[in-house]
């Protein structure tokens, strides 16, 4: 297949002559404190064989992330949920603040040029949200429009794209800034059980942040009027899984008088079987099939997560190296995940105009969110 110039690609998914939404910077954080899964058994003093099975191969070496506070005994306290809150206030603000100071000096802006801010977060409720906090904190105009996305899950970074993308649509010029924040470790319980010891052995702490523009100002604040180095956001698709809605849940234990997360362990199976449903859908009338992608940014939601689309998508294990990547150096970042996988492509400095990729993300809904993108 013959694929299309830049020009031809925006006029076939945009429906009009203007550009469409332009990724033009990314700035990630992690906590300034990690550990691999090997101390975390250790500071938690884990004997359990069944336990240090699931930390020791879960294909992740090292996360971020930020524990209680040790007691005199050398053990770990047990924080409430008042505790884990705060801990999610104090950790997101801060990791967030340096992702967002990042993809702005990346993308060639300061804080004056930001228009719209969304933020993205499942690992705590606050009210006011990340949005209001950071306007403060950044010091962000106080006329900035803001949306905050809170409880979708890992997925959400793709959602609040949707909604980000289309209000850089409807302000050609205007800067969009979608940040994910996830403070995961405040969304723990340490009780020893199978259940709690599958989350606590995934997922880290980490945030990420992307600038999003249309029009003229996808090219022009790209550095000097030159090319913008990011993705047009070129449509969007979701698929929810109605039949499996209490797969992923992050809702009350009363047991322990907080929220904790759970995964049923038939999530990735699930997922996997409907990846290709998903694409399918993404794909509907663009005239693309999926040999004509690129490029995979996929949420690094697990080993086995990871391998159930591949198998179902006929993936390479080159096309998702960036995502096992990710999970082995950060773990299950939830809804940030996908942007780390994005930095990382990035990075390589491979993908070349005319050439397409997909954004995937996966959570509770079951939810399987995906995006086409062109360079």
């Amino acid at each position: 297949m013959e694929v299309p110039h830049e020009s031809e690609t925006q006029r076939l998914f945009s429906g009009q002559n203007s550009a469409p939404p332009r990724i033009i910077g990314i700035g990630t954080a992690v906590p300034g404190t990690s550990y691999t899964q090997q101390e975390m058994l250790d500071e938690f003093g884990i004997t359990d064989p069944r336990v240090r099975s699931i930390f020791l191969n879960s294909a992740i070496e090292r996360r971020g992330l930020t524990l209680p506070p040790l007691l005199p005994d050398g053990t770990r306290a047990m924080e409430t949920q008042g505790e884990l809150l705060q801990k999610h206030a104090t950790t997101g603000v801060a990791m967030a603040r340096e992702a967002i100071e990042a993809c702005l000096k990346d993308a060639g802006l300061g804080l004056a040029d930001v228009g719209y801010l969304c933020c993205v977060t499942t690992t705590g409720l606050l009210t006011p949200g990340f949005s209001a906090l950071l306007i403060r904190e950044l010091g962000i105009d106080v006329h900035c429009s803001r949306l905050d996305v809170v409880g979708m899950g890992c997925n959400a970074g793709l959602n609040a794209l949707t909604a980000v993308a289309g209000w850089a649509k409807a302000h050609p010029g205007e800067i969009a800034l979608m940040v994910c924040v996830e403070a995961c470790s405040a969304a723990y319980v340490f009780d020893g059980t199978m259940r709690s010891s599958v989350v606590n052995s995934l997922f880290g702490d980490g945030s990420a942040a992307i600038a999003v523009t249309s029009g003229t100002g996808a090219t022009e604040v790209a550095g000097a009027g030159g090319p913008a180095r990011g993705p047009a956001l070129l449509k969007f698709s979701s698929c929810i899984i109605p039949d499996a809605v209490d797969a992923m849940r992050y809702d009350w234990d009363d047991d322990h008088g907080k929220f904790s997360f759970y995964l049923d362990p038939e999530v990735p199976y699930v997922v996997g079987a409907h990846a290709e449903i998903a694409l399918d859908k993404l794909l509907e009338d663009t005239g693309l099939r999926l040999s004509d992608i690129s490029h995979w940014v996929i949420h690094s939601g697990g080993k086995k997560v990871i391998d159930s689309v591949r198998a179902n998508l006929g993936l390479s294990r080159h096309d998702v190296r960036h995502t096992t990547g990710v999970l082995r150096d950060h773990g299950n970042i939830s809804s940030g995940s996908f942007l780390f996988s994005y930095e990382r492509l990035r990075s390589e400095g491979i993908a070349t105009p005319g050439e397409f990729g997909i954004f995937m993300t996966m959570g509770p809904g079951s939810t399987i969110e995906m995006a086409l993108v062109a360079w």
